[in-house]
């Protein structure tokens, strides 16, 4: 069994204030992997799913 450790970092905020600019720059410096976020709202213009976000229907996202 492995003994390494990972560190999860958690990046919160509100809207506007630089999550994803945060995120890009440690990614540029330390590639990492990185959860996808799952939502029902619509996808706004420049939004990829499943690099922003996961868009799935209520009711997929119900089950």
């Amino acid at each position: 069994m492995s003994t390494d450790r990972g560190r999860l970092i958690v990046v919160s905020g509100p809207s506007g204030v630089g999550k994803s600019t945060v995120v890009a720059a440690l990614h540029e410096r330390h590639p990492f992997f990185f959860s996808v976020s799952v939502t029902t709202r619509r996808r706004r213009p420049g939004e990829v799913d499943g690099v922003d976000y996961r868009f799935v229907t209520p009711e997929t996202f119900d089950r």
